[in-house]
């Protein structure tokens, strides 16, 4: 009889059990909010010495002031007056060479006349999360001489956290219908709307930036998958045909070959058509291809989006499955970034020739061949 008393007092079993579990969950719940607040953790840029001035989104829109759309823009503006450039990378935060290449040239760059505005981030929620189901690292590395550079690999869409629900039906700000979650595309809101969804009022932001910088060239950098028709292509709004068209020559100079693609008046919302319709400045947008966007490839990794090598891939573009040859040593991110770098000075020369009235001169942009060569990690600051 006292036995029994003695066990009904002391724990059973399924107590342990039960306090076990709680107290595992508990543990996974705060690493994965550890996690998840470290995603936001904006990783520094460190300008290089000729940066005139340095402003927040927020400051050509207001209303993104505090929010989650808000993000960098830096200024080089030389002594002398000439043309007005805009570069955005990040408005797809999951293309590594789309914001790099903005990235690079801030920390290297010095504008001696006219006017260079950057915007590598541009849509900064989307860099907070990563997309679903893909099983993608959050951060890549790249290496300096003193030590490794972080950053964030993000996702094509805005953070749902930050702009939620989504629509069954998505109508843009061009009329055109399309499926819900592209409300949360960037780069199909342009050319925003001041009281709409987040993601329009940083397509909006971007446009005020364009208008009250008095913008001449805009230039959106951007990746895709090796599948993808439109690769290692240079997009143009019809008013840039014969600028597209000069870039196109210039760029064989530098070892590259640029298909020309001209943008569909009836497919709305995409940076270079708003840009150049309601805007109307000269707009293009840029593509290199980036296997870890693909469907094709194998199993997400660092290496992956800094190396570019993948097993699937040579053997899809030996099938002709590619719009792009795609050799077994891979298409490695320095290469795409180098890609993106001559085309933008081939803009800038093609400009220059076209408008010469408006002159642009820059000096230090990295040489395409040389970052082949010494690659990306010689062309950032160290982490340090």
């Amino acid at each position: 009889m006292k036995l029994r008393k003695i066990n009904s007092i002391l724990p059973q079993p399924q107590f342990f059990l039960s306090w076990g579990l709680f107290l595992f969950s508990c543990l996974i719940s705060y690493l994965s909010g550890k996690e998840f607040l470290k995603q936001h953790k904006v990783e520094p840029i460190y300008p290089s010495s000729a940066l005139t001035i340095q402003k927040k989104l927020s400051d050509f829109f207001p209303a993104l002031r505090n929010s989650a759309g808000d993000t960098e823009v830096y200024i080089f503006e030389g002594k002398e007056p000439g043309g007005h450039i805009f570069i955005t990378g990040g408005i797809h935060p999951n293309e590594p060479a789309g914001f790099i290449t903005p990235i690079i040239l801030i920390e290297n760059i010095k504008v001696n006349q006219g006017k260079i505005v950057l915007i590598p981030r541009a849509n900064a929620s989307g860099f907070t999360h990563s997309d679903p189901q893909e099983g993608n690292p959050q951060h890549f590395f790249i290496e300096t001489s003193k030590g490794k550079r972080f950053f964030r690999l993000g996702s094509r869409l805005t953070n749902p956290i930050h702009q939620w629900p989504d629509p069954t039906i998505y109508i843009n700000p061009g009329g055109q219908k399309l499926s819900g979650s592209e409300v949360r595309n960037l780069n199909r809101c342009f050319p925003g709307r001041s009281k709409g969804f987040l993601t329009e009022k940083i397509a909006f932001g971007l446009m005020e930036v364009i208008r009250q910088e008095k913008i001449d060239l805009g230039i959106d950098v951007h990746e895709s998958a090796p599948e993808y028709p439109v690769i290692n292509a240079i997009v143009f709004h019809e008013n840039s045909a014969e600028l597209a068209a000069l870039v196109a020559m210039n760029m064989e100079a530098y070892g590259f070959k640029l298909r020309l693609e001209a943008s569909p008046p009836n497919l709305r919302g995409l940076s270079h058509r708003e840009w150049g319709d309601s805007a109307g400045i000269l707009a293009v947008l840029l593509e290199t291809p980036n296997a870890s966007h693909g469907r094709l490839k194998g199993k997400p990794s660092i290496s992956l989006i800094v190396e570019g090598m993948d097993k699937f891939y040579p053997k899809a573009s030996r099938s002709g499955r590619l719009f792009v040859n795609y050799p077994e040593s891979g298409i490695p991110l320095k290469e795409r970034v180098a890609r993106h770098l001559a085309a933008i000075i081939s803009l800038i020369e093609s400009f220059n020739e076209l408008f010469p009235q408006k002159k642009i001169r820059v000096e230090n942009i990295p040489n395409p061949a040389e970052l082949m060569i010494k690659g990306l990690g010689f062309y950032l600051h160290n982490p340090q």
